[in-house]
C-alpha cells in the first residue's frame, strides 16, 4: 500500500524554488559550481548529518519528509541522477529560505 499523505506540522507543499532557478540565489549556485563537495557538507551540517551525506539523494528525501514537500524517493533519485548540481542547489536554497522564515 502506497503512502499518499505525509503527516506532520507542515501542510503539503513544493520546494520554494524550482529545480533550475539558479538566479534566485546566485551565491549558492556559484558556491556549488566551484566547490560542490563543500556545498554538500554545508547541507549535511544544516541537517545535522555527517558531511558525507550532503550529496546523497537520500538527504533530499529526509528533508522532503520533514517539511512535507511533495515528491517521492524515486523522483529524488531521478532528479539527482539527471542533474545532481541542480538538486543540491535547490535543496540548499530551500534550507536558506526556511531559515529566513524561521521555520527550519
Amino acid at each position: 500500500m502506497a503512502v499518499t499523505n505525509q503527516l506532520g506540522p507542515f501542510a503539503p507543499s513544493d520546494f520554494q524554488t524550482g529545480l533550475c532557478d539558479f538566479c534566485d540565489d546566485c551565491g549558492t549556485c556559484c558556491y556549488g559550481l566551484w566547490c560542490y563537495p563543500c556545498l554538500g557538507c554545508s547541507i549535511a551540517s544544516d541537517m545535522g548529518e555527517c558531511c558525507l551525506c550532503g550529496l546523497n539523494p537520500a538527504i533530499r528525501a529526509v528533508y522532503r519528509t520533514r517539511y512535507n514537500i511533495n515528491g517521492s524517493l524515486c523522483s529524488d533519485f531521478m532528479a539527482a541522477g539527471c542533474c545532481p548540481f541542480c538538486t543540491t542547489c535547490q535543496l540548499k536554497r530551500d534550507i536558506d529560505r526556511r531559515k529566513e522564515q524561521g521555520i527550519f
